[in-house]
């Protein structure tokens, strides 16, 4: 069976260069296996989460915009946002950014796809989310959109559309790409009903050092 491989090469040092908000930038010496040393960049980060709220009976998915500075464009995006601390299971943390980022709920959630953003410079993670079954739920308590999200607008788009606009090279965030692609794909080869649980193992959160 074709499987990433869990693998851990030996850190000689490790330096902090930059500290940031959410992500540090730092080097690390590792050592190959025929041992040579080389040093290595990356970005350190907490993983996230993206969910593609599919409404079946319309065959529709949310969709907000969202401007994204470091690439100077307002995007369009599925809701998405860090794994906290605190969170004690990852799909608390889809459903939580679901709420807060366009009001809804869903009943029925499965793991649609995993994937590495950019695994030859950040250790980030994400897992999309595909959720079933949605309705009206109201923002946490106490939470307020700040900053991007305050400007952020959201509505529904046909599945099609979606698609047709990633392949046309439209939309490039990489969370509606992957997911919508991979949503297509579930409906197209008949996956649905065996899509992941929403609590499946997640093996890649496990080779997070420490």
């Amino acid at each position: 069976m074709i499987a990433d491989k869990p693998t851990d090469w030996q850190v000689r040092d490790r330096k902090v260069l930059g500290k940031g908000w959410v992500s540090n930038f730092v080097n690390e010496s590792v050592v190959t296996p025929s041992g040579e040393a080389v040093q290595r960049q990356y970005l350190t980060h907490p993983g996230a989460v993206a969910v593609v709220a599919w409404d079946e009976e319309r065959d529709q998915v949310v969709v907000l915009r969202q401007y994204r500075h470091p690439v100077r464009m307002e995007l369009v995006e599925v809701p998405a946002g860090l794994i906290d601390a605190d969170d004690v299971d990852w799909v608390d943390a889809a459903r939580r950014e679901l709420a807060e980022e366009v009001e809804l709920g869903a009943d029925d959630w499965r793991v649609l796809v995993d994937f590495c953003t950019t695994p030859g410079s950040s250790e980030e993670s994400l897992r999309v989310y595909l959720a079933r079954g949605l309705s009206a739920a109201a923002r946490p308590d106490g939470f307020v959109l700040e900053g991007e999200e305050a400007h952020m607008t959201w509505d529904w788009v046909a599945r099609a559309e979606l698609t047709q606009a990633v392949f046309e090279g439209r939309c490039q965030n990489p969370s509606l790409v992957v997911g919508v692609l991979a949503l297509e794909a579930a409906v197209l080869g008949g996956r649905l009903d065996s899509l992941r649980p929403a609590d499946a193992p997640w093996p890649i959160r496990d080779q997070r050092p420490a």
